[in-house]
Parts: structure tokens; sequence; C-alpha cells
């Protein structure tokens, strides 16, 4: 198997050809591989010996990503225990040595970071922001951090105004939002659209930088039909930077 801390960037994920759960799944690779060159590649400067806090981490696979690019240390923060405990089967060396869990809620861990004084560098909300309700709720949580870096990749409502459109969806699905009481079966979601985020970002000091994934060739958007959606569509996914202003 390849380890990926000697991986190229370009194909940081080709190592999961290996692991079962992808086999004959290559559109899902390529898919991370395009997703690794904007939430990861472009901060690699900041990535360098970081403090990384990678919210819903799922089963690690981008907690692992910042470890390789450089991140001093990362804490995945996770909801889903069996999701936590497929990060066993990532290969060892010092990427992997350098990342430690925390199952919880988001929502319940970080006061308790926050009560504790702990600092991030960067934060990593990837896949986690169009599952909430209370987005605002968690970026003062977040800023409480003092990260120089929050990186935001998310469905977007299509919406020029500074909306969020709520849905609901099944919590059985660990792709969705967990289950906020026993038994709940579908929960609501708020996805802001971008302007909403600018907004809400804004008003705590940061300024808002939007990845271009119109600049990816068609030929190399496998797997990314949610980055490129288009009217009638009413969401589509895309990747947003934050520093403070």
């Amino acid at each position: 198997m390849k380890n990926p801390d000697d991986a190229g960037h370009e194909a940081f994920f080709d190592f999961l050809e290996a692991n079962p759960r992808y086999t004959g799944k290559r559109l899902s690779i390529n898919r991370l591989n395009q997703r690794h060159a904007y939430l990861v590649r472009p901060f690699l400067a900041e990535l360098a010996g970081a403090r990384v806090l990678d919210l819903a981490s799922h089963d690690g696979r981008w907690s692992y990503a910042l470890s390789s690019a450089g991140a001093a240390s990362v804490v995945g923060i996770e909801a889903r225990a069996d999701q936590i405990a497929q990060f066993d089967v990532y290969p060892g060396g010092p990427a992997k040595e350098r990342v430690r869990f925390v199952h919880a809620d988001v929502y319940d861990e970080l006061p308790k970071m926050i009560e504790r004084g702990e600092t991030f560098d960067v934060v990593a909300v990837y896949g986690l922001y169009y599952h909430l309700m209370d987005h605002y709720g968690l970026l003062k949580l977040v800023k409480q951090l003092a990260p120089g870096l929050i990186v935001i990749d998310s469905e977007w409502h299509l919406s020029e105004s500074p909306t969020i459109r709520l849905a609901v969806e099944p919590t059985a699905s660990h792709l969705n939002s967990i289950a906020h009481e026993a038994d709940q079966e579908i929960a609501p979601v708020g996805i802001p659209s971008r302007s909403a985020m600018e907004l809400m970002a804004e008003s705590l000091g940061y300024r808002v930088d939007w990845s271009d994934w119109d600049a990816l060739p068609p030929r190399r958007r496998g797997g990314l039909k949610a980055y490129y959606r288009k009217p009638p569509a009413w969401k589509r996914r895309g990747t947003c930077a934050l520093r403070p202003a």
C-alpha cells in the first residue's frame, strides 16, 4: 500500500484504492483528489506546523490529509463512533500518529475546549455547515479558539440574498445530520447562501475568500457534480476561506 506521507498532492487519496470501502469506486477517489486540491493544497503554508481542528471529521480522511500536509497535530471531533473506528485501517506512520479524535457533538465539545483555553491555528469545516441549524453559533464558538484560518466546504443556497433555506434529512445516513434526540429519524438543517455566509463572517471580523471551482477543467470533474449544479437546482457546493480582517 502506498503511504500518503510520500504521495504527490495531485493524487493524494489514491491510497484508498487498497481500502475495501473504495473498491471499484474510482470516481469517489477522483472526487477526493480534486477536493484535496481545493481544501488542502492552497493552504500548505498555513498548515505547516499548525494545530488543526477538524469538525465532524467522519472517518478521518481529512484529518489524515491535513496531518500529511504538515500540520503539527490534528484533532478531529466526530459524533459517530463507527466513523472514528474506520480510521484504524489508514496507513500507519507519522501522519496518522499526529491525529487524535474526540467522540462528541461539536456543539458539546467546543465549549469545553474553550473553557480549557485550547486554541487552534486552522479549523476545517468540511461537509458539516449545511447539516446545521445554528451556523452563526458555530462560528462564534470557533472564533473563540483563535484560528488564523477557517476553511468551509459546504452546499450553498443559490439565492443572491442573505438567506438560509431549511430542509430535513434522515439521520440514519452517516452523510447527514446526527440525531438530536433519541430515536429521531429526521432532523432539520439549513443551507445558507454565500451572501449569508459573508454577512455572518464579516460581522465577526473575518474576510471571506471563495475558491474558484470553475477553474477546474471539465475533464477532471468526475464525481464532482455537486460543485457544478445550475438552475433549476437551488443549491451548489463550494469552498471558502475565512481569515481575520
